[in-house]
């Protein structure tokens, strides 16, 4: 499988894993990547009051997914955010939370809430 093919398939998996832990996926783009000018998002999810902004990250090992999410990046997920509240005030009394989804093939998923803050 081709990376790209690859990540859009954990991708994927990611969604699913949340909707069957109760999320509702609020926006993804067709391709996989909610561009924004301020930034991307791999999906936005909402659960309790609280949207989800989540960047999957899938590697060869969960330890090499865990370190692939980058400061730079991590700002550029918390610029899309503000910018996606400020068109969205339906969400201003929403908590915003910043989750990292990590994938090693061929199933094993980790979720780890609040991965970064602003």
């Amino acid at each position: 499988m081709k990376s790209y093919d690859s990540g859009k398939y954990a991708e994927l998996m990611a969604r699913i894993y949340f909707r069957i832990k109760g999320y509702r996926i609020l926006k993804k783009n067709h391709k996989g990547r909610l561009k924004m000018p301020a930034g991307e998002v791999d999906f936005i999810a909402t659960k309790n009051k609280t949207v989800i902004f989540v960047e999957v990250k899938k590697r060869q090992t969960i330890t090499k997914a865990r370190y692939a999410i980058k400061p730079a990046q991590q700002k550029r997920i918390i610029n899309a955010a503000k910018l996606f509240i400020k068109q969205n005030p339906c969400f201003q009394n929403y908590n915003i939370r910043f989750d990292a989804v990590l994938v090693q093939f061929p199933f094993k998923i980790v979720h780890i809430l609040n991965a970064w803050q602003e």
